[in-house]
């Protein structure tokens, strides 16, 4: 297996979208926010993304439920290509773990 994990810790931007598939599998969508200070080549650089984040399956759908705009999390997954509706691509984190940050 070839190794596709990303962690990352950030913000919730929007409340999450939750949708069900024509094969009647579920989504929860929602964008996340990372800011922070990283060092780079031994100078302070400031490191900012705002990424989709899709959770699919029967777990998906208790986020809701949990996460608000402006909640705290962690986010683990794998990152895919996806097309946005004008066709252009965008990097998309596919959750396999949500942990709540205090």
């Amino acid at each position: 297996m070839i190794e596709n994990n990303l962690v990352l810790v950030g913000q919730v931007v929007k409340t999450p979208k939750l949708s069900t598939s024509p094969a009647g599998i579920h989504h929860c969508q929602f964008s996340i926010e990372h800011r922070s200070i990283q060092n780079e080549a031994g100078l302070n650089r400031q490191a900012f993304v705002r990424m989709q984040v899709v959770a699919t399956g029967e777990w998906s759908q208790h986020l809701t439920r949990d996460l608000t705009a402006g909640s705290n999390i962690k986010v683990s997954g794998f990152i895919n290509r996806h097309e946005s509706r004008n066709g252009n691509p965008l990097l998309v984190l596919h959750a396999q773990q949500i942990e709540m940050i205090n």
